[in-house]
């Protein structure tokens, strides 16, 4: 079995447990780790009513969970940097739980966890020890069924004031130890992957010094991997960057062999060399990282923006609208073959699974065009031999044809392919009354099983 992807957080929590004296007896310790769980046994679980074994099991999870946020080194009990930072500060404990928090945070996935809980909050979802754990899951963070790393993690952070009791999340707080907004780090979600490699290469670099465009996609395209357009860094990487308030934009005076002239880039208040790095790490361990703050909208604003001048905006609009209605019929998301930028507004496509009694694989294609055609449905079809898809939804915000609807009944006819249609009326149905769409997909479902049993009776 993985282990969970959050630091391992049994018989390590501030409800039985004191920080500062944790790391007292570590520093007075030092290599002998032994006489370190012997200390922590004496002082948190003697009193315990269990056997000696699992009084000694449960002082070496205390260790391996100080090791595992950090505060320790792997072999020993001997401090580390952080934690002989935080021992410092024992005598002002606001402080100790701030910087331990802010470590958390920033290099503990902390920082994906409190995102999971305030957008399922926002988006008026029940906050559960389970359904937090399987947002963590949708999102790339595995967290074994029976682990309570997660809650240990949010008990941490709320010392510092980050959470309440009751999993609200104080924004404000979580700021001011972060050290940035969180319109900042939804910025950083909503990058491409090459805007992420340039601004991870200026936050390198480490200077406030202006830069030249042309040289920083170099540095960019060697470090991580990436391969910028030729001609379109402008367009694909500083335009965007701009907007987003990363970085400052001015135009430089042509270099000799250089060809057009290149831009100037300076970097804003906004790339914290401390930060951007390992914020972005996490963002990038993430599954679908920029299409978060669009889940937390309802859905009429996400419809609204699948008709925006903005081609990218209309691209993620179309990946939230599909996203979002399928998880309300509580399938799992696996993955997307056209991402954010790519779709240009005209499709997108989404499997997810289900391994309710019998396993599925739903492939959902979403079309903002006035008409799906044969030739759509066609392509779906051809699709699924490599996809391994049981079902298709084609998702229109227009219209089905005649043509593509006689196709699909024939495909289905012959095959064990389900075709679900959900069309513009289906979709502004489910807009008034989100609870529609099973009413939608049963009727296609039924549909379908009727043409399949047609040619039951045919066979006869």
């Amino acid at each position: 079995m993985p282990k969970s992807d959050l630091p391992f957080g049994s018989d390590f929590s501030p409800t039985d447990k004191d920080l500062g004296h944790l790391l007292e007896l570590a520093d007075e310790c030092g290599s002998d780790w032994r006489e370190f769980e012997r200390r922590v046994r004496a002082a948190y679980t003697e009193d315990k009513n269990t056997s000696d074994s699992n009084k000694n099991k449960l002082s070496n999870n205390t260790k391996l969970g100080m090791r595992s946020y950090g505060l320790i080194g792997p072999d020993d009990a001997t401090l580390t940097e952080l934690g002989e930072r935080l021992l410092a500060l024992r005598d002002k404990p606001e402080q100790m739980y701030e910087e331990f928090a802010r470590h958390i945070l920033v290099n503990r996935k902390g920082l994906t966890l409190t995102q999971c809980i305030r957008d399922m909050t926002t988006a008026g979802e029940e906050v559960t020890g389970v359904t937090i754990r399987r947002e963590l899951e949708e999102r790339g963070v595995y967290v074994p069924v029976n682990s309570r790393n997660h809650f240990t993690m949010r008990l941490w952070l709320a010392k510092a004031g980050v959470f309440s009791k009751d999993f609200r999340l104080n924004e404000s707080r979580l700021e001011e130890i972060l050290g940035t907004t969180i319109e900042s780090v939804d910025a950083l979600a909503q990058l491409t992957p090459e805007q992420r490699a340039y601004l991870r290469t200026i936050a390198s670099i480490d200077t406030d010094a202006p830069q030249w465009s042309n040289d920083l996609a170099k540095l960019a395209a060697a470090a991580h991997g990436v391969d910028f357009r030729d001609q379109g860094i402008p367009k694909l990487v500083l335009y965007p960057l701009k907007e987003a308030g990363f970085i400052t934009l001015e135009r430089g005076t042509k270099q000799p062999g250089r060809g057009a002239k290149p831009f100037l880039v300076k970097p804003t208040d906004r790339v914290r060399t401390e930060l951007v790095e390992p914020l972005l790490k996490q963002i990038d361990e993430q599954v679908l990282p920029d299409l978060r703050p669009w889940l937390r909208r309802p859905l009429s604003e996400i419809r609204a923006d699948i008709n925006s001048d903005d081609r990218h905006v209309r691209g993620l609009a179309l990946e939230a609208l599909a996203f979002k209605l399928m998880r309300l019929v509580n399938l799992d998301y696996v993955t997307t073959r056209l991402r954010g930028s790519q779709t240009g507004g005209a499709e997108v496509d989404l499997i997810f699974e289900s391994t309710r009694l019998l396993f599925n694989r739903w492939q959902v294609q979403c079309k903002n065009t006035r008409r799906v055609s044969l030739d759509d449905v066609a392509k779906e079809v051809g699709l699924t031999h490599m996809l391994k898809s049981n079902a298709i939804v084609m998702l229109t915000t227009g219209d089905v044809g005649r043509e593509a609807r006689r196709y699909a009944a024939e495909v289905m006819r012959t095959s064990n392919l389900c075709i679900m249609m959900v069309d513009g009326a289906d979709l502004r149905s489910i807009e008034a009354n989100p609870a529609s769409l099973v009413d939608i997909l049963t009727r296609e479902a039924r549909n379908a099983m009727q043409v399949k049993t047609l040619q039951l009776d045919g066979g006869n």
